[in-house]
Parts: structure tokens; C-alpha cells; sequence
């Protein structure tokens, strides 16, 4: 099924956002933890230095458009290889690790959607092993009675 609208096209910190997106409603459940997670992230990360943050509604509502189309999720593949920078694929994978890690509770859409975007962005398996261990480690809770 093809959009009556035409697909607009994304700045690279764009792409950034509708990976955090795309990987948060993979699920079809965009948690408070997720949401609060891509929120801190550009706000604070380098990378979204000068990005502006009333882009994250336009690049959302892009992504659940995409979301309802039948090829949805490889258009939204080709808008962000088409926007990222070789240098910014890592980061790309990254991101999205750390919104899956963030809930604690990754659901096999999301890590589905992990899969496919680590062979997008052509992040071979060692690579995405460490940025993998880095989100779990970052976002791992305190033992209780600790």
C-alpha cells in the first residue's frame, strides 16, 4: 500500500530520533521508560548538540506513519541510511540498545528490530556484542537489599 504523502527526508540527528522511536514502538507499547530515555538522550548527548526538539513529534508521527504501511519498516531503513554518515552508524545501533535496555524488558519485536537494523547499518557481530553489553550495563539496577 503506498502513502498518499510523500516521505520527507531526515537530517541525520532526525534518523537518530526515528531509530529510538521505531525501536520503542516496534512493540506497539512505547513505555514511560523508553520515552523518558530517548528524551534524556537528546537533551544531554553531543551528538544532538543544536538539535531541535519540536523535530521529535514530526519524526514520530513519520515513524507510525511508516509503521502502518505493509514495507513500513524498510522505508524507514532507507531514510536513515540515506540521512546517516558512515560515522554515525554505530551510534545509530547504539541508541536504540540503550531504549530497548531502558525497560528492562526487551520484547522479541524490539530485539527483531535490533537484528534488522544492526544488518542496515552493517554493525558485524562483535561490534554489536560490546554496544549490547554497554546498554545492559548502563541501564542495570541495584540488587535488592543493596
Amino acid at each position: 500500500m503506498a502513502s498518499d504523502f510523500p516521505t520527507p527526508s531526515f537530517s541525520a540527528q532526525d534518523a537518530l530520533v526515528a531509530v529510538m522511536i521505531g525501536v520503542s514502538a516496534s512493540d506497539e507499547n512505547m513505555t514511560t521508560l523508553e520515552l523518558l530515555s530517548i528524551s534524556r538522550m537528546v537533551d544531554t548527548l553531543p551528538v544532538f548538540e543544536g538539535y531541535d526538539r519540536d523535530r521529535i513529534r514530526t519524526v514520530s508521527q513519520t515513524v507510525f506513519d511508516l509503521f502502518a504501511e505493509e514495507d513500513g519498516l524498510e522505508a524507514l531503513f532507507g531514510l536513515v541510511r540515506d540521512a546517516l554518515p558512515p560515522a554515525l552508524q554505530e551510534t545509530a545501533y547504539a541508541l536504540a540498545c540503550d531504549v530497548v535496555a531502558a525497560d528492562l524488558h526487551p520484547f522479541q519485536a524490539e530485539l527483531r528490530f535490533l537484528l534488522e537494523l544492526r544488518e542496515e547499518m552493517n554493525i558485524d557481530l562483535l561490534q554489536a556484542a560490546a554496544i549490547e553489553h554497554g546498554s545492559r550495563a548502563r541501564h542495570r539496577r541495584l540488587p535488592s537489599g543493596i
